[in-house]
């Protein structure tokens, strides 16, 4: 799964997880994104301590046999961890999906804990490369969720995902007890508060009543244009 920071990613972790015929795992290559390029982000030293670095290996577990013996291995990657000089042959080898959201929605959340955010930072340009490239490598449109659709019907978009993914629907899915997780990195003591606290989809709402700080709104045409390109391949609840 596809998305860039702030899309109720990490939500929808906790959905698959709540699965028993699923891992989970939580940004396979953050650590070494963080390697070649190092954000304003809380914890750096630590991730790359934590979590392998080496690509290389990160793929051929991702290729290889699923932990745990079980059917599904759900991973949840940001696109921009997805660097240019990565080897992308291996995105033929799994079955790719794309969550996007707003990008009001996601500038608002992410100026609450960035100083500074970059059309990188956002992941919305890689992501939509990550599309294409998909697109190009199987002859096929891979399945396209919205957030806001989570929001406002959380059961119709997931058996409409995991319709198109050919996995069966789990209504264990729509609901998980609060708390932390083993499978989290170790980033999630400083951007996973709100999800550990939740028992399941908060429903949607608009946040017209809280303005974009001035500092990311040269941003918001650019990734409005991109969120409309994948928002016309979206699944419909």
């Amino acid at each position: 799964m596809w998305s860039g920071p702030r899309n109720v990613s990490t939500a929808l972790l906790r959905s698959w997880g709540s699965r028993a015929d699923c891992t989970v795992w939580d940004e396979p290559l953050y650590a070494h994104y963080l390697t070649r390029y190092q954000p304003d982000h809380p914890g750096v030293p630590e991730i790359i301590a934590a979590h392998e670095t080496d690509w290389h290996k990160v793929v051929e577990t991702i290729l290889g046999p699923v932990p745990g013996g079980k059917a599904i291995h759900y991973q949840k990657h940001m696109a921009h961890h997805m660097l240019p000089h990565i080897d992308d042959g291996w995105l033929a080898g799994v079955s790719n999906a794309f969550l996007i959201r707003d990008p009001a929605e996601v500038l608002l959340s992410m100026s609450k804990v960035m100083e500074t955010v970059t059309l990188q930072d956002t992941g919305f340009a890689d992501q939509y490369r990550l599309f294409e490239r998909v697109r190009e490598m199987t002859g096929e449109t891979p399945p396209v969720i919205d957030a806001r659709d989570i929001g406002t019907d959380a059961e119709g978009t997931l058996r409409a995902l995991c319709a198109a993914l050919k996995v069966p629907f789990d209504p264990a899915m729509l609901s998980w007890p609060p708390g932390p997780r083993a499978s989290d990195g170790v980033w999630a003591k400083y951007w996973y508060g709100n999800v550990n606290k939740s028992a399941g989809f908060r429903p949607w709402r608009a946040r017209t009543e809280e303005p974009l700080p001035d500092r990311v709104k040269p941003l918001l045409a650019e990734l409005t244009g991109i969120y409309e390109a994948m928002q016309l391949h979206r699944l419909t609840p």
